[in-house]
C-alpha cells in the first residue's frame, strides 16, 4: 500500500510508559495506519528516522493560550518544542464564556486586553478556534474567575445564591458544548474571597458530565496542605477528578515540604481520582502580586503598564534606583508581571518525578519578556531532567507529557502511538534535544526537534514552522473519571 507518510526505523516511545522499540510508522488520512516492518511499502513522504525517537505529540496540560490560538494561530512557541495539543482555561481564567464590562480584572489580563475577550458563550469560543485553524489542537476548561466576572459587581466577596445560579447555567452550557471541566484560581484576589461553598455548588455541574476540576490552590505557601484538602473535598463532593495545577512549595519558608505535599496527594488518590501538573523550573511567573513581594528571593519584572522600560529588570534594582522600599516600587509598577525565584530545586525534582505528576508549561504568551517555560518546558524535561540528570527514563518523561495527559483529560485516540490513533507525532534526537530559552533570552526555540506532525500533517521541520495549520478543537470525550482509572 502507498501511504501519505512513512517514518522509517525510529525508536518508538509510544506514550504508555514502556521502553521503546524500533519500527516503521505509516500515516494516512491523518491517522496512524500501521506500525511494524513496512520495508515493502512506500509513501508520498518518507523519512529515515534512524537514531531518532518518535513520540506522541506533547500535550501541554497547563496553558494560558486561550486567545493567542485565535490571534496568532501559528503557535510557534509550542509547535517548536513538539507540543501538538494545548489545554486552555487554567487557573480560573478563560476566554469564554466572558462578557466584560470593563478591562479584564487581574489575572484575566494575562490572556490579553479587553478586545481579546469576544466570546460570551463557550460555543462562540469553540467556533472561533475552529475558524482560526491553529497549528495545534485546543481543548478548554471553564474559568471560575471568568464566570464571576460575568455576574458579580465586586470580585472581592463571595457570590450570592442568585449569582451562583447564573454561573451554574453558563458552566452547564459550556460542558454541554465540550468543555473539559471547571478551573479555579483561588489564590488570586479576584477569587480568594469566594467561600468554599461557592465552588462546591458550581462543581455540582461537573458530576453529570464526568468532567474534571482543576485548581490553582488557595495557597501554595504555608497553608498549602489545607488548600489541598479543600481541593480534594470539592472533588469528592462533585464526584469529579481533581488536578492540582503547578504543584509546588512556594516561598522560602516552604522549601523542603514536597514529601508532605506528595504524601497528601497519594493519600487522596487511594479513594478518589487525583493528580497534578508541574513545570520543570524553580521559578514561577504571573502578575505582580503584592502578597508575594519579598526580599527572601529574587523577583524579576516581566512587564509593567506604567513603566514598560522596567521589563526584564529585578525588582530590587528598580527599588534601589527609585530609592524606595521594595513594596513601594511594586505598587508603582502595577499592573505588572513578574518571575519569582521562589522554589527549591530539590522540591521541583521530587514533584516532577512523582508518578501522579504530568507536565504543563504554564507559559504566558502575552508576556513581552516571558518565563522561558513558554518555549522550553518539554525539551527541558527530555534533555536536562531525563537525559542529563537521569531523574527518570526517557519513556517515563514521554508518558508524563503524552499518554498520562490524554487519559486524564479524556483526549480520545491521542497521547499514544497506536494504530488508528490520530497522528500527533514528534520526532527528536535524544542526544541533542534541549531547551535553549533561558531567563536572559527566553524566546528561543529548542534544539533537537526534527519534525512535528499534527493530525498527520507535517507542521514543523528543520527548525521552522512550514505554515501548515491542521489543529482542531478537541471536545471532552466521555467520562474523565475512567481516564484516571486507566493509568
Amino acid at each position: 500500500m502507498k501511504y501519505h507518510t512513512l517514518i522509517r526505523q525510529a525508536l518508538i516511545i509510544d506514550g504508555s510508559n514502556t521502553p521503546g522499540y524500533v519500527a516503521d510508522v505509516a500515516v494516512h488520512e491523518g491517522r496512524i495506519e500501521k506500525i511494524g516492518d513496512l520495508s515493502r511499502d512506500s509513501a508520498e513522504h518518507e523519512i529515515d528516522a534512524t537514531g531518532r525517537v518518535l513520540a506522541p505529540g506533547f500535550i501541554d496540560v497547563h496553558t494560558h493560550d486561550d486567545t493567542v490560538v485565535i490571534r496568532h494561530p501559528q503557535m510557534l512557541p509550542k509547535l517548536s518544542q513538539g507540543v501538538t495539543t494545548v489545554i486552555v482555561g487554567n487557573c480560573g481564567i478563560s476566554a469564554s464564556p466572558v462578557s466584560l464590562r470593563a478591562d479584564p480584572p487581574d489575572p484575566m489580563n494575562l490572556l490579553g486586553k479587553r478586545e481579546a475577550f469576544a466570546y460570551p458563550r463557550f460555543a462562540d469560543y469553540r467556533a472561533a478556534v475552529e475558524s482560526a485553524h491553529p497549528a495545534v489542537n485546543v481543548a478548554a476548561l471553564i474559568g471560575h474567575t471568568a464566570l464571576r466576572s460575568n455576574h458579580m459587581d465586586d470580585l472581592h466577596r463571595t457570590a450570592t445564591p442568585g449569582e451562583i445560579a447564573a454561573m451554574r447555567v453558563q458552566l452547564q452550557e459550556s460542558l454541554a458544548h465540550g468543555a473539559l471541566g471547571l478551573s479555579t484560581g483561588l489564590a488570586y484576589a479576584s477569587a480568594f474571597n469566594a467561600e468554599t461553598d461557592e465552588v462546591l455548588q458550581l462543581s455540582e455541574e461537573l458530576t453529570a458530565y464526568g468532567a474534571v476540576y482543576t485548581t490553582h490552590l488557595r495557597s501554595e505557601f504555608e497553608p498549602v496542605l489545607e488548600a489541598m484538602d479543600e481541593a480534594f473535598m470539592i472533588g469528592r463532593h462533585a464526584k469529579a477528578p481533581v488536578i492540582i495545577s503547578h504543584l509546588k512549595c512556594a516561598g522560602a519558608g516552604n522549601w523542603g515540604r514536597s514529601p508532605q505535599l506528595l504524601a497528601s496527594l497519594e493519600h487522596a488518590a487511594k479513594t478518589h481520582p487525583v493528580g497534578c501538573d508541574c513545570y520543570p523550573y524553580a521559578a514561577s511567573s504571573s502578575t505582580l502580586d503584592l502578597k508575594q513581594v519579598t526580599d527572601a528571593f529574587r523577583i524579576t519584572i516581566t512587564w509593567s503598564t506604567p513603566h514598560p522600560e522596567m521589563g526584564g529588570r529585578d525588582l530590587q534594582d528598580i527599588a534601589a534606583e527609585w530609592a524606595v522600599p521594595l513594596m513601594d516600587a511594586a505598587r508603582r509598577l502595577q499592573p505588572a508581571g513578574a518571575v519569582y525565584y521562589g522554589m527549591d530545586e530539590t522540591d521541583v525534582q521530587r514533584i516532577l518525578a512523582h508518578p501522579l505528576s504530568m507536565i504543563g508549561s504554564d507559559g504566558l504568551p502575552e508576556d513581552p519578556f516571558p518565563h522561558p517555560r513558554l518555549w522550553g518546558a518539554f525539551p527541558r524535561v527530555l534533555g536536562h531532567f531525563s537525559r542529563d540528570l537521569g531523574l527518570f527514563p526517557l519513556h517515563t518523561a514521554v508518558h508524563k507529557m503524552t499518554g498520562l495527559s490524554a487519559a486524564r483529560f479524556g483526549l480520545a485516540e491521542r497521547g499514544e502511538i497506536r494504530e488508528g490513533h490520530w497522528a500527533d507525532l514528534v520526532l527528536f534526537d535524544p542526544l541533542r534535544v534541549r531547551d535553549v530559552a533561558d531567563f536572559k533570552a527566553p524566546q528561543r526555540a529548542a534544539e533537537g526537534i526534527d519534525g512535528v506532525w499534527v493530525n498527520g500533517v507535517l507542521s514543523y521541520s528543520d527548525g521552522q514552522a512550514n505554515g501548515q495549520r491542521s489543529g482542531r478543537f478537541l471536545a471532552r470525550s466521555g467520562d474523565l473519571r475512567k481516564g484516571f482509572a486507566a493509568v
